[in-house]
């Protein structure tokens, strides 16, 4: 994929100089179906907020959590209200690795749900973290690192970054195993990250041309775009088959496609990316309108007043409007026929569109 952003025509130039496709690894292209990652969630608070914390009038949650928490740690509030200025209730989230065991750390995701305006400096006090099953698996409790910050004065704020999200890196411990036997597998599933057909073929192909020379059988057969079944052979144990096959390299394919985001003015267009001959002319009208008004001043002692007459100049002014030629056997001569143009990206984002509903690019048109 070759990505278009306000780029000279020369830099595009070297960027297609990169071969059309290489191989890849058939553990970068696709997972393991029984080795999946499980979501994990949990309700907590974030206390030692320097005043940045929730309200108690807006948020009456965290003043709910607070007394439940220090009830549950022996201290009677006695139906006090409590000043939670300095603690933020917070959602957090994690996902568990594939055959995590006990006592291992994976990283949170702390989010205020309250009115917080910054979690910088503060701690996230012991929070249970269970699944879709209600099971509690992790417990998480840590310092939480914000990336943002907020600077304020008494006339102007300033913002860089989310503060009321952050992260605490291995503040989660393992509290409870998924249950899993994957030794005990007959046929090994690997998914495709980007379903094709071809891909999925030829990375059976790779399989079985592997367990053919080592186990003396093809153990591999793609079920559809998505999956590739493998059967799990005899005298050899399933973690080193695994290992065999993700190191096996297969050539990927992928379907012509231009991606295209209007707002950041981003183009990506695939290698396969083909333009039938068409004839392209892009101008650009400009119009602008200028107000100068005239004052004007009546004689001395004539009993006049002073006037305002309004003044208007407009000019109307087309850029470009030439013709070209586009014919895109290839990327390269595509890409080198919309810089002849002389456009910009907004320009050639609205080519593109115009080629697509002339029925001339042969490519899948994606808008974001």
């Amino acid at each position: 994929m070759i990505a278009l952003r306000l780029v000279p025509a020369i830099l595009l130039s070297l960027l297609l100089v990169l071969p059309a496709s290489a191989a890849s690894r058939i553990k970068d292209v696709t997972s393991l179906q029984s080795a999946r990652q499980n979501q994990l969630i949990g309700y907590g608070l974030v206390i030692g907020l320097q005043g940045s914390g929730d309200s108690a009038g807006r948020s009456p949650f965290t003043e709910q959590s607070v007394r439940a928490m220090l009830e549950n740690l022996g201290i009677a509030t006695e139906g006090e209200r409590a000043r939670v200025n300095n603690v933020a209730a917070v959602i957090v989230t994690a996902d568990l690795p594939p055959f995590s065991s006990v006592g291992s750390r994976i990283d949170v995701s702390v989010s205020s749900m309250g009115d917080a305006t910054s979690l910088r400096g503060g701690t996230l006090v012991m929070t249970p973290l269970s699944a879709a099953d209600g099971q509690i698996y992790a417990v998480a409790q840590g310092s939480v690192i914000v990336s943002g910050f907020t600077a304020a004065g008494d006339a102007q704020t300033l913002t860089q970054g989310v503060t009321t999200a952050g992260r605490v890196p291995g503040g989660a411990i393992i509290e409870r195993e998924i249950p899993m036997r994957f030794s005990d597998n007959e046929h090994l599933v690997f998914q495709l990250r980007n379903p094709d057909f071809s891909t999925a073929v030829s990375i059976a192909d790779a399989i079985n041309r592997h367990t053919g020379k080592q186990y003396g059988g093809m153990l591999a057969q793609a079920d559809d775009s998505a999956t590739v079944r493998v059967s799990r052979p005899k005298h050899v144990t399933l973690p080193r088959f695994v290992a065999e096959i993700e190191r096996l390299t297969v050539e990927t394919d992928t379907p012509a496609r231009v991606v295209i985001n209007e707002r950041s003015g981003t183009i990506v267009m695939g290698h396969d990316v083909r333009v039938s001959k068409v004839a392209v002319s892009h101008g650009t009208l400009t119009i602008r309108v200028t107000e100068m008004p005239v004052i004007s001043q009546p004689l001395p002692f004539s009993g006049g007043v002073t006037a305002v007459e309004p003044l208007t100049d407009i000019q109307a002014m087309t850029e470009g409007g030439q013709v070209a030629i586009l014919n895109g056997p290839n990327l390269q001569t595509l890409v080198a026929g919309l810089n002849s143009i002389g456009v910009r990206p907004d320009g050639i984002i609205s080519i593109l569109q115009g080629i697509k509903s002339a029925g001339a690019l042969q490519a899948e048109l994606v808008l974001q």
